[in-house]
């Protein structure tokens, strides 16, 4: 049953704070773990978490709000669960950032702690909502309102996220799976099936394959296709329901394949970045990037950068699989980013994100992409298209100026793409002429240019960032700080967690964590005066 944790209103009589010196009291009440207690634990909407236990009359729920933040602090201070629990038994600061007032309390244990992750997880695969994700985007919220902070410039980058797996060879992660899936056998079943186990279960998937050579690599992925074939067929049947096996079947038809009644191993070649990666993350994908290979998911971020702002907070994250491609990414976000932030006009970003679909979309949300760098061969002749005013138009038709170094033409508009015919006789005094790839037509009187609307809006693209003023063009590169402000909590670029979801509550988590110190740090510069301003609602 949901019941809203309100003793941290209170004061209470036998508190910490009753009896510690004035100068101790005054040192907590200046604190950053006071501010988060003040910023962040305090504006937790508690009722926004009451889908996750029953409506039914029972015993009341551990304080959500304490539970939400102290995943918060967790991913904030990269702590391992044994450090999270230990500072809220022992750490003052920790306790008040929670709400605690006595020393003794404790409110919740780590049972309690990962079941509450679990129902997190349960509803999100549920219902497609991430509740951190929603309390992330309240704060944000009333941190930009309260802080006048303008979002109508932003910037996006992404970066790798491995998962918290052994980085496992074909053969070992075949051989890992036999020996999980001889753990949940019945004792009768291992017996029976001791002849084709045996080899295998005796020592680690690492120590098995240690002593094998190329040739008996080979060997043994043949001998195992077999023991998986007669897996699947007698004893798949009978433990299908047991989650364990459901990861067998998936492992089974993504490596092997019966051709002519005869099991067969797939070549590797044909194993896709979707295959799985470890039995301990089913969602972890696989890319490689600049020569380095990564296991598990990316994590895109956007955050304001108005030169104006005198501090800057990220506005969306969201968790993808590491296939995906960054104009992807960018395309399944952009409807998000418009409904949060409604004034954003100008988006800066990296050539990665450069798409027809984003920049059709971003025109239909009246974003200008500002993007550093475009993916592609540059033209050796810089052709410019250009959406004549409707007051200039002779139709209601859409009427494009294209230009090349020397002349501007008006294009037409042909049964499948526009056409700019430039005259010949022009082009043949030219300079550039021999390194121009413009089509000569048949009368020899013109040399024509085909597009498509998507290429205009690709040229656009390419020339907005000549068309801002130059202290605004390297507004993206900062976005870099506040990737490495991630990563730092992420030693060679993996977090500590599997899955998807625990990487979403990281980087939310992180998220939280990195507005906050952004806010603390601006009020820290702040007078008194400006304080009660800032932090009024």
């Amino acid at each position: 049953m949901f019941k809203k944790n309100k003793k941290h209103k209170q004061a209470d009589i036998f508190g910490f704070s009753s009896i510690l010196p004035d100068s101790y009291v005054e040192e907590i009440e200046e604190s950053n773990e006071q501010s988060f207690y003040e910023l962040i634990f305090s504006r937790i909407q508690e009722e926004d978490f009451s889908c996750l236990y029953s409506e039914k009359f029972s015993r009341p729920n551990a304080p959500i709000n304490c539970l939400i933040g102290a995943i918060v602090l967790q991913h904030k201070h990269h702590w391992t669960i044994q450090e999270l629990f230990e500072n809220i038994k022992f750490n003052l600061l920790t306790k008040v950032a929670l709400g605690l007032q006595t020393i003794h309390e404790m409110p919740f244990n780590q049972a309690t702690f990962f079941n509450t992750q679990n129902r997190l997880n349960d509803y999100f695969v549920k219902t497609g909502v991430n509740l951190l994700d929603m309390l992330f985007d309240h704060l944000t919220n009333e941190q930009i309102k309260t802080l006048k902070i303008k979002t109508n410039i932003q910037r996006t980058d992404s970066f790798q996220a491995a998962s918290n797996i052994r980085r496992y060879s074909r053969l070992q992660l075949l051989v890992e799976m036999l020996i999980r899936v001889h753990r949940v056998l019945s004792e009768e079943d291992r017996a029976l099936f001791d002849d084709i186990f045996a080899p295998y279960v005796l020592k680690t998937s690492g120590q098995f394959i240690y002593r094998l050579d190329q040739a008996g690599i080979q060997t043994e992925l043949e001998t195992i296709g077999r023991i998986y074939q007669r897996i699947y067929t007698e004893l798949f049947p009978r433990y299908q329901n047991v989650e364990i096996f459901t990861v067998f079947e998936r492992l089974y038809t993504e490596h092997f394949t019966v051709v002519e009644a005869k099991i067969t191993l797939i070549d590797a070649a044909a194993l896709t970045t979707n295959t799985l990666q470890s039995p301990d993350d089913l969602d972890a994908t696989y890319v490689k990037k600049n020569n380095t290979a990564y296991r598990g998911s990316v994590v895109n971020i956007v955050e304001t950068c108005n030169p104006e702002n005198q501090l800057n907070l990220i506005t969306d994250i969201s968790v993808s699989a590491n296939n995906v491609d960054d104009s992807k990414i960018l395309h399944e976000r952009l409807d998000v980013v418009k409904e949060k932030t409604p004034d954003i006009a100008e988006l800066h970003n990296d050539g990665a994100y450069g798409s027809n679909d984003n920049d059709t979309k971003c025109f239909e949300h009246g974003i200008t992409q500002i993007q550093t760098a475009i993916r592609g061969k540059e033209s050796a002749i810089e052709i410019t298209i250009q959406l004549n005013e409707p007051s200039l138009r002779q139709t209601d038709v859409d009427c494009y100026c294209v230009s090349c170094p020397h002349q501007t033409v008006v294009a037409t508009k042909g049964r499948k793409k526009f056409k700019a015919a430039f005259d010949a006789s022009l082009c043949a005094a030219c300079p550039l002429q021999e390194q121009c790839n413009l089509i000569t037509d048949r009368s020899g009187t013109h040399r024509s240019y085909y597009f498509s609307e998507k290429d205009f809006h690709r040229k656009k693209r390419a020339h907005n960032i000549v068309s801002i003023p130059p202290e605004r063009r390297g507004l993206r590169a900062n976005i870099e700080a506040t990737v490495s402000e991630f990563k730092r909590k992420m030693p060679d670029d993996k977090v500590k967690v599997r899955g998807r979801f625990k990487t979403m509550l990281f980087a939310i988590a992180t998220g939280i964590g990195i507005n906050f110190g952004r806010i603390v740090r601006y009020m820290d510069d702040l007078v008194p005066e400006e304080i009660i301003i800032a932090t009024s609602s």
